[in-house]
């Protein structure tokens, strides 16, 4: 049997898509998952951003959780639909 064929089973009852969604994002990533720039990215972490990113600095280096990302999205998909219920 193949090596590359085995896919070593987690001990600790995670499953390998859980183990990715831990995995943190670099900014090239998290502006790939969000579909938008890299600057775009750079202006939503600064301090005072009206609508910041959640973001984790990590010395110089700014890493992204991919399910609070998946969380701000939810949120801005909610405060959009509320707008538009109130019209």
């Amino acid at each position: 049997m193949a090596m590359d064929s085995i896919t070593p089973t987690p001990t600790d009852g995670s499953s390998a898509e859980n183990r990715m969604d831990d995995a943190l994002l670099t900014v090239q990533d998290a502006a790939r998952f969000l579909n938008v720039t890299v600057s775009w990215i750079y202006e939503h972490v600064r301090d005072g951003s009206e609508d910041r990113l959640p973001v984790v600095k990590l010395g110089k280096y700014l890493r992204f959780d991919q399910r609070d990302l998946r969380d701000y999205i939810d949120a801005k998909r909610d405060a959009s639909r509320m707008r538009r219920r109130k019209r």
